[in-house]
């Protein structure tokens, strides 16, 4: 299945099973604006708790927080959000359509590895066993005539973000004749920086009101509440603050779903260490937070590590975890050593002393700090990826069938246990009732009784569930049930009374925090 039409799959299922609706559908909808439906917002809390408990309950050094989305606009000017918080754009003048000048760029590097890729795959399928990968990539004239290019045009990239050298990021798109995806022309405007802060007033009178603004990111409340949690906390660097609230941007190149939005949602930490041992800790937790992601079981060859081509005014080290979506490798978390600039900006900004005592060293000083960040509907947008999945299935008679299953973590997954009657008499609603209210306060259950059984089955898949209960008349004589396992489609029979035992040690977050 090409890529593009698993992306629109994806996309419609999620709208067809309550994942993900468009905000103010009715209306013709908001663009770039998302509203979790019923499924969608179970996933997204234990998206929540698996990335809580993974800091706060494993860790004695990291506490959270929940800081206000509105804060005084002069912590935006000490960030250096107000005047340099900008994204380079470009206009096709055919189209009318606006792009972002460094994605046209990136995605055109991105399909000449491709090209790289394809060669080595048809060198793979022609030699076989006998094929020397490494020597094909060192003397392939293709591949060596491609990896020339990218080198070249990566090198005037970097430079050019590091000048910000608008003229030169325009020079580049017309000299590798990339076009526009809509009209497949080339006919470019300047490139130009577009501010990405949203604002608006506070107070009663519009006249006296203070221009604000909605903030762009999460950290800014962690930084300028550092010394408060510190203090009350007793907290000894190094230590940490955790955060997941709601950010907003005003992107006006918004797009691939909820990859892109300009209301959207961040988890976000903050790890507070001393001057020197800035890299030590970022290293630590570049590798937790990549086990972090793979502990999921996904696909481990999905994920990768990628390095900034030009360092935030703010870092001395970043990586970025990046993950294949259906539209390619794309970035899914930031870990980033952003010095003792946030700090040192607030203190001077404000100034206030927000500096640390460190008893062990007698000394007072701004601390460093680590941070790792990772858009929440971003990992939703992952685990949707890749666990949607299409199954042909070979029926008794030997005719062909097909289901859509969500291969959702058990964890993670919106209901854990659908309990469905056989019949929806003789007793048989009562009875899975009674299981479901017996389970309730363990997990997420759903009762469904509509249709036959084998489409109840489907649309358990369809929205990821692990277990299906099925009750029939054999329950009422001897307390027993079929239980489904999602995956594999196996059946088995068991009691009652072993259900949740069984399935509590499979979907608890606890299984997962073990294992990081």
């Amino acid at each position: 299945m090409a890529q593009e039409d698993l992306f629109k799959k994806i996309i419609a299922h999620c709208k067809e099973y309550g994942f993900i609706f468009q905000s103010s559908e009715i209306y013709d909808g908001l663009s770039a604006v998302y509203d979790y439906g019923q499924n969608g917002v179970e996933l997204k809390n234990n998206i929540k708790k698996y990335w809580w408990d993974s800091m706060v309950l494993l860790h004695e050094n990291i506490v959270g927080l929940d800081s206000a989305i509105f804060m005084h606009p002069r912590t935006w000017e000490a960030s250096g959000h107000v005047g340099a918080f900008s994204d380079p754009l470009i206009d096709n003048k055919d189209s009318n359509k606006r792009y972002r000048a460094d994605v046209l760029i990136e995605e055109y590097l991105q399909k000449i590895e491709e090209k790289i890729e394809k060669d080595v795959a048809k060198g793979i399928k022609k030699f076989g066993d006998s094929f020397d990968e490494e020597q094909f990539r060192a003397t392939n004239p293709n591949v060596l005539r491609n990896k020339t290019k990218i080198e070249e045009v990566h090198g005037r990239f970097v430079k050019a973000l590091e000048d910000d050298n608008l003229a030169e990021l325009k020079q580049i798109i017309e000299d590798c004749e990339i076009a526009c995806p809509v009209s497949g022309t080339k006919n470019w405007t300047d490139v130009r920086q577009f501010n990405l802060m949203f604002d608006t007033k506070l107070g009663s009178l519009a006249d006296d009101a203070s221009k604000i603004y909605l903030r762009p990111e999460t950290a800014q409340g962690i930084f300028v509440n550092y010394l408060n949690v510190q203090k009350t906390g007793r907290m000894k660097i190094p230590f940490g603050i955790a955060q997941i609230g709601k950010a907003f941007r005003n992107e006006i190149v918004a797009r691939q779903f909820i990859f892109r939005m300009r209301e959207f949602e961040q988890m976000e930490m903050q790890f507070f260490v001393r001057p020197g041992e800035e890299i030590k800790w970022f290293e630590h937790w570049k590798e937790f937070r990549m086990n972090w992601h793979k502990n999921l079981g996904l696909a481990e060859d999905k994920y990768r590590f990628h390095k900034h081509d030009k360092l935030a005014h703010y870092a001395n080290a970043a990586f970025d975890i990046e993950f294949q979506f259906p539209f390619g490798f794309k970035e899914l978390e930031g870990i980033h050593s952003r010095t003792d600039f946030d700090l040192s900006q607030h203190q001077e900004f404000s100034g206030k002393k927000i500096q640390y005592f460190d008893p062990e060293t007698n000394k007072s000083y701004v601390p460093y700090v680590v941070e790792t960040s990772i858009g929440l509907d971003r990992m939703f947008l992952t685990i949707m990826s890749a666990a949607y999945t299409e199954e042909e299935l070979t029926k008794e008679d030997g005719s062909k069938d097909q289901r859509i299953v969500l291969k959702i973590p058990a964890a993670l997954a919106p209901i854990k246990l659908a309990v469905l009657p056989l019949l929806k008499k003789d007793g048989l609603p009562d009875k899975a009732l009674e299981i479901i209210n017996n389970l309730k306060f363990e997990f997420n259950c759903q009762y469904e009784e509509k249709d036959s059984i084998g489409k109840r089955y489907r649309r358990q898949d369809a929205i990821g569930t692990p277990y299906c209960v099925t009750v029939d008349h054999q329950t009422l004589e001897d307390n027993t049930v079929t239980l489904r396992y999602r995956d594999t489609m196996n059946q088995e029979r068991i009691p009652i009374e072993k259900l949740n035992e069984l399935i509590s040690e499979s979907v608890s977050i606890k299984k997962l925090l073990k294992k990081l």
